[in-house]
């Protein structure tokens, strides 16, 4: 079973991630990894934490020579901030006399609006909110784009893509353009020049000036990105047990991303207010090459079917609501007192939702790829490879699917 498994807090050394379940012989090299790190950390409206790291990935095992071994790969991202935090963040108690080294690290006492500061004092019994939000921070994310970098190096051996897009900052909403059964209807390359990972360039300035305004005010900003994710073989999850279904495994894989309050597949809510015949995909029959295959004209349900991929692009998109820290503080209570202060403030983005987007393609390429690898099987590449060759022939022969 393919696995990820990510480690480390925010200012401590370094984000770590192990993934398991990985074939032996897939190519994988740090220049993959650092590609996908280097994204995240793009994005206009994003704060002073990126200028201090330079996100580099060190692959500790499970790799010989840049090929994988089948073993567990764990992948380390340091923190260059950490050198600053040695004392607050030091895994050893610090010292309280005025001996060598002598520091003192104040606890952080005012919970946050919207982050998981209160929520987590409670649960673990702490009574500094630092041990709470140094893991609840999105920095966390790090680790899981580096995971998702392995999923994509591996689901591109099955002819599987996966990209994203912003199509929503604060109140600026882009045009939505692209046809979600045709992925080459959108320029992905103009999604990458976009300072903010918008296809739309008027809604690209549009959404650098309300963060501009959001920055001006103190406050911080949310927005909604989407996932395409195209060459998917029909057949992948199940409809006979609840927890098998993609389309749920994909929505939890995506809502865990922190931040993320709302994800749909597809049309997703706005196929609520619609008659069936308005939302449900009708199928057809294409001809080429004297050949003939059951395909469709429209993707309204974003390539899944009853929790199962049908063969059509799989599209998820995400609302995420607005950091919850910002230089002008919603009110809040010192824990240690129950006084009435003001929150936090913690040096924070104004908008984090172009990385976001990249944290989702992780996501769902981690989704997919475990989602393969439990339909084929194998701990070896190549005999996955030939599994999912064989299936793709048979649905070919018999006309359910066709890769284009």
């Amino acid at each position: 079973m393919l696995r990820i498994t990510t480690a480390g807090e925010s200012h401590g050394p370094g984000e770590i991630c192990v993934v398991t379940g990985v074939p032996a012989g897939l190519s994988l090299s740090r220049a993959d990894i650092d590609r996908e790190l280097a994204r995240r950390q793009q994005g206009y409206g994003r704060g002073g934490r990126m200028a201090i790291e330079q996100d580099r990935c060190r692959i500790l095992s499970g790799v010989r020579h840049g090929k994988t071994l089948g073993s567990p790969i764990s992948l380390l991202v340091e923190n260059r901030d950490y050198a600053n935090w040695r004392d607050a963040m030091g895994a050893e108690a610090p010292l309280t006399d005025q001996g060598v080294g002598w520091s003192v690290v104040r606890p952080v006492t005012l919970p946050r609006p919207g982050h998981a500061d209160l929520a987590g004092v409670a649960k673990y019994g702490h009574t500094d909110i630092r041990n709470v939000l140094e893991r609840a921070s999105a920095r966390e994310t790090v680790a899981r784009v580096a995971g998702g970098a392995v999923c994509k190096a591996l689901l591109r051996e099955f002819g599987v893509t996966i990209r994203a897009r912003v199509i929503r900052i604060g109140e600026v909403q882009a045009a939505l353009t692209g046809d979600f059964s045709d992925p080459t209807s959108v320029s992905w390359e103009a999604v990458e020049q976009s300072p903010v990972g918008c296809d739309d360039p008027d809604a690209s300035l549009a959404m650098c000036a309300a963060i501009d305004r959001a920055r001006t005010h103190g406050d911080s900003l949310g927005g909604v990105f989407e996932v395409w994710c195209w060459g998917v073989c029909p057949g992948l999850g199940s409809y006979t047990v609840m927890e098998d279904r993609l389309d749920a495994r994909l929505a939890a894989a995506v809502m865990s991303i922190p931040g993320v309050k709302g994800v749909e597949i597809g049309e997703g809510f706005r196929s609520a207010a619609l008659s069936g015949s308005e939302v449900h995909d009708a199928i057809g029959v294409s001809e080429a090459d004297g050949r003939r295959w059951i395909t469709r004209a429209t993707n309204r349900a974003g390539g899944l079917e009853g929790g199962v991929t049908n063969g059509q692009p799989i599209i998820v998109r995400a609302a995420m609501k607005p950091i919850p820290t910002m230089t002008r503080p919603l009110p809040s209570v010192d824990i240690s007192t129950l006084q009435a202060a003001q929150a936090h403030v913690e040096r924070s983005d104004i908008t984090a939702v172009p990385a976001a987007r990249v944290v989702g393609e992780a996501m769902v390429a981690y989704v997919v790829a475990a989602a393969y690898l439990e339909k084929f099987g194998g701990d070896y590449l190549e005999d996955v490879k030939a599994a999912v060759a064989m299936y793709e022939r048979r649905l070919a022969e018999q006309g359910l699917w066709r890769r284009l």
